[in-house]
């Protein structure tokens, strides 16, 4: 058998192998150090490697990670098994059960679409789980099949459970915008203190007809009702751009009009609308210069940025 500089086995398997002359990594795992004996390291692999020495596998890695979690493929070992793999060190990887591979079906059929791309197979010693042959291969497609399906239907119930909260008006997690509260039942309420900033950003955009300007006012304000958060152009967008202002509700394509969520009235929301879209209108080109005072501020924010960063 040829070997690299690592001590690992070269080239990845060939239609001229046959299941009788692979060469074989075990992966083990455990989830904490108070694992129970027979989900130990130590007797995965000699199980793992009991299983190789029937098939007549040479093994030429053992890969261990111990007190991880399953639920990701950020491990350690797991990462160079999976570098390994793809330099062709080994034919196949061998588990004790599928679950200390990969916790999570989704992230074990993702993995071996890897593998089988490196022409690497995939056994579990508990499991009729084995791609390196046919009926293994066939095995493994009906679980990514039936794992496909399962991800379409959480999607689909999850798909549901929002629908159903917004045929009750309810805001979809725990972040409503800025100017509301959320109600036990999730459902909004007005926020008296932030529905007043936001009327005051509809009002002073009216007269600045800035973005960049009004970003950086409501940055200079000493008002704990911006909630300590740095406004940018894009934030402010946002909240222009927000129906939700003017009670138009519109979650988990569930459209309606809700009175008691209205901040701003129809003819202010439109007046905006329609100054923010004024260049998108306009067939003149030339845009008015920025405001003196803004290209001061923000001159100055780029030094004090620049000084920070060199440690003046």
């Amino acid at each position: 058998m040829t070997l690299n500089d690592d001590g690992a086995a070269l080239g990845g398997m060939t239609a001229a192998q046959t299941a009788d002359d692979l060469t074989a990594a075990i992966y083990a795992r455990t989830s904490s150090h108070s694992q129970q004996e027979g989900y130990s390291l130590d007797e995965q692999v000699r199980r793992c490697w009991s299983r190789c020495e029937r098939l007549e596998w040479t093994v030429s890695h053992a890969f261990q990670d111990e007190a991880v979690s399953g639920a990701d493929t950020e491990r350690e070992q797991f990462q160079r098994l999976l570098h390994g793999a793809e330099q062709g060190w080994f034919d196949v990887v061998v588990v004790w059960k599928l679950d200390r591979f990969s916790r999570s079906l989704i992230h074990a059929v993702r993995v071996e679409a890897d593998l089988r791309q490196w022409d690497v197979g995939l056994h579990s010693v508990t499991e009729h789980i084995d791609t390196t042959t046919p009926t293994g291969r066939f095995n493994f497609r009906n679980i990514s099949s039936a794992s496909e399906l399962e991800r379409d239907l959480i999607k689909q119930r999850s798909q549901m459970g929002l629908q159903a909260m917004a045929e009750q008006r309810k805001w979809p997690n725990a972040t409503p915008p800025i100017g509301y509260s959320l109600h036990e039942d999730n459902t909004l309420v007005v926020n008296e203190p932030e529905a007043a900033l936001v009327t005051h950003i509809f009002n002073r955009y009216l007269e600045v007809r800035s973005m960049p300007q009004l970003a950086d006012e409501l940055n200079e304000r000493d008002d704990p009702k911006c909630r300590s958060k740095e406004w940018t152009p894009y934030a402010v967008g946002k909240v222009l751009k927000n129906e939700l202002y003017v009670g138009e509700y519109d979650v988990a394509d569930v459209h309606a009009h809700v009175d008691e969520y209205q901040i701003i009235d129809d003819e202010l929301f439109e007046e905006v609308t329609s100054v923010r879209r004024r260049f998108q209108q306009s067939t003149d080109p030339d845009r008015p210069e920025m405001d003196a005072g803004r290209k001061r501020r923000r001159v100055s924010r780029i030094l004090d940025q620049y000084h920070e960063f060199v440690g003046e």
